[in-house]
C-alpha cells in the first residue's frame, strides 16, 4: 500500500511541475467540463452513493453523519456550480502582491505562485471531492484525495469524472488523484510522503487533524476547532435576525458551520428571545443558556463551562 501511495506522489509531482506552467484558459476550461461531467452523470452519481448510504446505515452511522454523506440531484448541482464559481474567479498565479526597489535599484516582487502536490485528507463528505480537486486545479497544482470510508464509492465516482474530464480539456492525467483505498496505512503512506507531497491538508473532525499532525512528515495546513456563533446586536431589524438565527441551526445541523453559539445583546435579547428560543425548541434544538437567557426562556438548560 505505501508503494502504491508513493508511486500516485510521483506521478502527482510530475502532474505539478506540467500544471505550474498551464495557462488560465485552460484551467477554466477545464473548470467548466468537470462541471458539466457532474451535471451529465448525476444520476449515476447518487446510484453510488445510494450505495455509501446502506452501508453507512449497516454500520450504525447516525443520522447527521448519513446526512453529511449524502448526494442528490440538488447537491450535485451545488458542487457544479461551485466548480463554476471557481472558474470565474480571478486566476490566482503570477499575480503580484507586493514589491519595492532597495537603495542599489534590485527590484523585488512577492509573487503567488503554485504550492505544487497538495494531498488532502477528509472525511464524510463527498463534495470536498470536487470542491477540492477544483481549488487545486485553479491554483495550478496537482491533489492527491484521500476520502473517507462514509463515502468511499461516491468518491471514487466524482474523482473519475472531474479527473477525465479535466484531462480532455489540457490538464495532466495525474493532476487529480483519489488514493483507493480507505486503509489507515494509506493516509500514514501520504503523510509520510516528503518531497513529493508538499502540503497536506486535512478536512474533518479533532481526532483526524491530530492524526495528521502527530504523524506527517510533510508540512500541514489545518484549521482549529470552531464554534460557530452568530451574534444579533441591539440595532439588529429583530425578525430577519430571528430568522437568519433560525437557518443557521435548523437548516441543515449535521454540517461543520452550523450555528453553535447564539450570542444576543442584552438590549435585543427581552424581545427575540422568548419566541426564537421557542421556536428552535419546537424544531428538536436543545437550549442551553446562561441565568439571564434561563429567566427570559424558563425551558432552558444551565449552560455549563464545558459547552
Amino acid at each position: 500500500m505505501s508503494e502504491k501511495v508513493m508511486e500516485q506522489a510521483k506521478r502527482a509531482k510530475a502532474a505539478a511541475r506540467q500544471m505550474s506552467s498551464i495557462g488560465t484558459d485552460v484551467k477554466n476550461r477545464a473548470l467548466l467540463s468537470m462541471a458539466n461531467s457532474l451535471s451529465m452523470n448525476s444520476e449515476k452519481i447518487q446510484s453510488e452513493n445510494a450505495f455509501d448510504i446502506e452501508a453507512g446505515r449497516l454500520h450504525g452511522l447516525s443520522e447527521a453523519m448519513l446526512d453529511r454523506a449524502l448526494l442528490n440531484h440538488d447537491r450535485i448541482e451545488a458542487m457544479a456550480e461551485g466548480l463554476r464559481q471557481i472558474a470565474a474567479l480571478p486566476d490566482p498565479i503570477g499575480e503580484v502582491i507586493c514589491g519595492s526597489r532597495r537603495p542599489n535599484g534590485l527590484e523585488m516582487q512577492k509573487v503567488r505562485v503554485p504550492l505544487g502536490v497538495i494531498g488532502i485528507i477528509y472525511e464524510s463528505r463527498p463534495n470536498v471531492t470536487a470542491d477540492a480537486a477544483g481549488l487545486c486545479l485553479k491554483a495550478g497544482n496537482a491533489t492527491i484525495l484521500r476520502g473517507g470510508s462514509e463515502a468511499f464509492r461516491s468518491n471514487m465516482l466524482l474523482a473519475k469524472l472531474c479527473s477525465e474530464a479535466s484531462e480532455g480539456a489540457g490538464i495532466p492525467a495525474d493532476a487529480i488523484q483519489m488514493i483507493e483505498t480507505t486503509d489507515r496505512e494509506a493516509a500514514l503512506a501520504l503523510m509520510q510522503a516528503e518531497g513529493w507531497v508538499d502540503v497536506l491538508i486535512p478536512r474533518g473532525g479533532d481526532k483526524l487533524k491530530k492524526s495528521v499532525l502527530e504523524n506527517s512528515r510533510v508540512p500541514v495546513l489545518t484549521s482549529l476547532g470552531g464554534n460557530c456563533h452568530t451574534f444579533i446586536d441591539a440595532s439588529a431589524d429583530l425578525e430577519m435576525a430571528s430568522e437568519i438565527a433560525f437557518n443557521a441551526k435548523v437548516s441543515r445541523p449535521s454540517v461543520c458551520n452550523a450555528m453553535e453559539t447564539l450570542l444576543v445583546h442584552r438590549e435585543a435579547a427581552k424581545n427575540l428571545l422568548p419566541a426564537l428560543c421557542k421556536r428552535l425548541h419546537e424544531a428538536g434544538v436543545e437550549i442551553r443558556g446562561c441565568e439571564r437567557t434561563k429567566n427570559l426562556y424558563r425551558e432552558a438548560s444551565p449552560a455549563l463551562e464545558s459547552d
